[in-house]
């Protein structure tokens, strides 16, 4: 972790010299840091909570209003329970443990819907199994819940610290392109892990393989209406579709 951040410091220094470069020669080419969100810095400051505001449109909700959401979000629910799994999955061949054994599927999902309902009631984003998450574990090798309590409580903390978060806001796009290209690469290596197990050799498996690999890889979206599947929950989708229809196939054989 601390290789991470230091690369995030160093990669914030060097922009901040082009941008200083750029600001005496008049190049807005590497003025790739916006000073000018450090005007008027407090050095506390109270984040805006949305749930205050959303409160008060609690008097609008009705059946009808209720039956609208419960279309628009009732698939997505199935999309997360997929994205659930593979990333308990995933973070299981991390950690060397099986979590849908141990503590169980039943008790993880349980824990995912809680915690978002909680993170729905304040405002919050909702409490899913980002695959940011997976490639933390991934880069720190830390898996401890106790660690990540204290860091969640830290983080609602910190936010009330102006200059911190001032300079978070000002980290710039290429910076943080290099971070999730890490972040991300770590995640896709954690998960070609799970399929070294897998037998390519099966057309059946390196169809299901390549059905994911191109749905996600490829960018593969399904609008329906104002819901849309993400190229993500698309491969999750059509590869356990992919996988169930084969299997049938395989059996009757």
């Amino acid at each position: 972790l601390i290789p991470f951040i230091i690369g995030i410091i160093a990669g914030y220094v060097a922009a901040a010299i082009f941008t200083v470069i750029g600001i005496k020669t008049d190049n807005t080419a590497l003025q790739v840091i916006d000073f000018t969100v450090f005007h008027d810095l407090k050095l506390f400051s109270v984040p805006d909570f949305t749930f205050l505001e959303a409160a008060k449109g609690a008097k609008e909700i009705d059946g009808q209003y209720l039956a609208t959401v419960a279309v628009a979000y009732v698939p997505v629910a199935f999309v997360v329970f997929a994205e659930h799994i593979a990333d308990h999955k995933n973070l299981s061949s991390i950690i060397e443990q099986d979590l849908l054994e141990e503590p169980g599927l039943h008790r993880t999902l349980l824990g995912d819907g809680v915690g978002s309902m909680f993170g729905a009631i304040f405002g919050g984003c909702p409490n899913t199994t980002y695959g940011e998450s997976v490639g933390c574990v991934a880069i720190t090798g830390n898996a401890s819940v106790v660690t990540i309590l204290a860091t969640a409580i830290m983080c609602m903390i910190i936010s009330f610290f102006g200059p911190f978060v001032t300079f978070l806001a000002s980290i710039p796009n290429c910076v943080m392109g290099g971070v999730c290209i890490t972040l991300y690469g770590f995640i896709a290596v954690s998960g070609l892990k799970m399929i070294q197990q897998v037998d390519l050799d099966d057309n059946k498996n390196l169809f299901v393989v390549a059905v994911i690999l191109i749905c996600g890889i490829g960018g593969l979206t399904v609008n329906f209406g104002k819901v849309t599947l993400t190229s993500i929950a698309c491969a999750l989708i059509l590869g356990i579709i992919t996988n169930v229809i084969l299997s049938k196939k395989g059996k009757k054989a």
